[in-house]
C-alpha cells in the first residue's frame, strides 16, 4: 500500500461525486454484494479483475484491483478504512495520475427497499477534472448503479 497524503493543498482539486439508486432488497442484501468486491467486474465496467477472497470485505482488509482507464491499465491496491455493516463502507487506494481515491458506500433503508449511495472522491487530485471526465464518470456510475440494481433484485427473487 502507498502511504498517502489526504489533505488538499493550494496545487490540488478535490473532486467528488455522488449518485444513488433505490434497490428493491434488504440493506444486508445490498451491502454484502457492493462490498464484495469480487463482485465489482459484475457491474462496474472499469473494473476487470479483483485478487480477493469473495466474500464482502471488512475494516483492514485489502485487495487488488486490475482497472482501465482511456490511459491503460491500472493496478490498485485497496484498503477498507471503514466498515459498518450493512450501512457504511469506505475503501482507500492511490493512482498515480489522479492522487488518493475514496469510494464510500452508505445504505439506507427506505420505502421499498434499499437507497445506495456511492461517493468518489479525490481529496488531492493534482488537476481539476474536465466536463468530459465528469460526464464519463456520471455515465459510468449510472450504468454501475443500474447493474447493481438488477443483480440484488434478481438474486433476492432466487
Amino acid at each position: 500500500m502507498t502511504t498517502m497524503d489526504l489533505k488538499p493543498t493550494d496545487s490540488t482539486h478535490p473532486f467528488e461525486r455522488s449518485h444513488s439508486v433505490v434497490i428493491a432488497a434488504t440493506p444486508d442484501a445490498v451491502f454484502d454484494y457492493v462490498t464484495n468486491p469480487k463482485s465489482w467486474p459484475e457491474w462496474l465496467p472499469s473494473s476487470h479483475e479483483i485478487d480477493c477472497d469473495d466474500r464482502p470485505m471488512g475494516f483492514g482488509d485489502t485487495f487488488h484491483e486490475h482497472w482501465s482507464t482511456r490511459s491503460g491499465p491500472v493496478s490498485l491496491d485497496w484498503l477498507v478504512i471503514a466498515c459498518e455493516r450493512p450501512r457504511l463502507w469506505i475503501g482507500l487506494t492511490h493512482m498515480s495520475a489522479i492522487g488518493p481515491i475514496v469510494v464510500q458506500y452508505v445504505c439506507h433503508t427506505v420505502d421499498g427497499g434499499t437507497k445506495f449511495i456511492r461517493t468518489v472522491r479525490n481529496p488531492a487530485r493534482p488537476k481539476e477534472a474536465s466536463a468530459e471526465i465528469v460526464a464519463r464518470i456520471d455515465a459510468e456510475a449510472e450504468l454501475g448503479l443500474g447493474n447493481i440494481k438488477k443483480m440484488v433484485e434478481e438474486r433476492q427473487c432466487n
